[in-house]
């Protein structure tokens, strides 16, 4: 059977569990980004349209969101797992594996609908709808809103929009399609402000994000004939910049840029107290030639061929060396 076939055979399945069920809790991965956010508002929306019980649930460590998403609308949200759970179906989205979910009484819900795109999803859910070439979460719960006869509103429309332009690279990146066109065209129709929604992502960066941007820049190092680019931020320069953990988020981006680099990684500090010494990691690949989603499941993390990440505690020196031979 192909990959195709099976997509479509595991959307009827998702479809039916979405008409069977009436109470659900919707969730997406830590350290939130586009597509998760914008997964999660639109899929509560449509479960919402459809006359369903359904919460988003998003752990209190998440909070504050980046700032450039604080202009969602978040009504109906959870910070803990509700009470209830044993009665609703879990809708996990763009979360490539359970341990990317840090409420962990949320694995155990059933059924558990896992709706992604990774190629490296570990089908942990009683359905999983995981399809592969989509250029992101967003363009599937697009997908599965009109097999349920969801019609597009603007504020669905948006949530979908953010998700499709920030996985996407703002269409630059290789996960771009037709396909991912055509959904941008019918979210515009639908009332998206495409000039708007740029502005609010990537303009009005505030002064501490390009402060630790400078910081970032300013520890690159180089290996191996600048196949490799690494940069380093520690606490103290969270600290002293004033920025917020979430301000690191699009840096990596930056040495992926550099001419014959084949793999950029940020390592960061992160934590305090019985979580200090722990570091994120963010991998990013000019090209096919390296496999960063290999690289990051060495560590337990996981992501796209060419966009990844994972936490460890090693120091940043073991970091670069362990990383430097896997690449």
């Amino acid at each position: 059977m192909s990959e195709t076939s099976v997509a479509l055979d595991t959307r009827e399945q998702v479809v039916r569990e979405i008409r069977r069920g009436e109470r659900f809790a919707v969730v997406t991965h830590e350290n939130l980004d586009g597509d998760a956010l914008g997964s999660l508002v639109a899929m509560h929306a449509v479960l919402r349209a459809l006359g369903k019980d359904a919460v988003m649930v998003i752990a209190p460590e998440e909070f504050p969101l980046p700032p450039e998403y604080r202009f969602f609308s978040l009504e109906g949200l959870l910070t803990e797992v509700p009470e209830d759970l044993d009665e609703r179906t879990a809708v996990f989205l763009d979360c490539g594996n359970l341990d990317r979910n840090p409420l962990a009484a949320l694995r155990e819900a059933e059924p558990l609908l896992n709706i992604d795109h990774h190629h490296d999803n570990t089908r942990f859910g009683t359905v999983n709808h995981i399809v592969e070439d989509a250029s992101c979460t967003a363009e599937i719960v697009w997908d599965l809103m009109s097999c349920l006869g969801v019609a597009l509103t603007p504020a669905i429309a948006e949530a979908l929009y953010v998700g499709l332009v920030t996985d996407s690279g703002r269409f630059s990146y290789e996960n771009t399609t037709p396909r991912s066109h055509r959904m941008a065209a019918e979210l515009i129709e639908a009332g998206v402000d495409a000039g708007g929604i740029y502005r609010q992502i990537y303009e009005g960066v505030p002064f501490a994000k390009l402060d630790l941007l400078a910081r970032a820049l300013s520890s690159v190092r180089r290996y191996d004939d600048d196949r490799l680019i690494v940069a380093v931020l520690s606490r103290e320069d969270f600290t002293s910049t004033s920025a917020e953990d979430s301000y690191a988020e699009g840096i990596v981006d930056h040495l992926r840029a550099v001419r014959g680099a084949k793999v950029a990684a940020l390592i960061r500090e992160v934590g305090s107290g019985c979580h200090s010494g722990e570091r994120k990691v963010s991998l990013r690949a000019s090209d096919d030639e390296v496999d960063v989603s290999a690289i990051a499941r060495t560590f337990g993390g996981g992501g796209h061929r060419r966009a990844a990440g994972f936490s460890s505690e090693l120091s940043t020196a073991e970091l670069i060396d362990a990383i430097r031979a896997l690449v």
